[in-house]
């Protein structure tokens, strides 16, 4: 039987943002399942509709980060395309704030923010290829 080749140890680097997958991965799971069970309530049946299909995005992003974290040693393009879908939810949440104003409780809303615009730079930096040594 073939053995396959030793892996290198993963890095400080690798890990930070190994951490962040798993993060966003626990985040979208359990918030897509709940979602796509919960629904809209007390809404249209078209609203319901987009909430729940908005569910299931958010449910295949988790999986999706889970999966680059377990393999974050082959992982270049996609923690970039990660970091920017968790960016983008982020300003998503900031439109609607500014649109509609801050749901209640508004530290809670406030807490759901505040990760969702840090972690994809913390994520874009750690994964970032360093600069060779002179």
């Amino acid at each position: 039987m073939p053995s396959s080749p030793p892996q290198s140890p993963i890095t400080g680097r690798q890990r930070v943002v190994q951490v962040c997958l798993f993060l966003v991965a626990a985040i979208s799971i359990f918030g897509g399942t709940l979602q796509m069970f919960l629904g809209q309530p007390d809404s249209t049946p078209r609203l319901d509709n987009v909430h729940r299909f908005m569910a299931g995005v958010y449910l295949s992003m988790g999986f999706i980060a889970a999966w680059a974290a377990v393999t974050i040693r082959q992982q270049g393009t996609l923690v970039y395309l990660i970091a920017l879908g968790v960016a983008m939810a982020a300003v998503g949440r900031l439109v609607s704030m500014s649109q509609v104003g801050l749901p209640e409780p508004a530290a809670a809303w406030i807490g759901y923010l505040v990760p969702e615009l840090v972690v994809p730079i913390i994520l874009a930096l750690a994964h970032r290829n360093p600069r060779p040594s002179a």
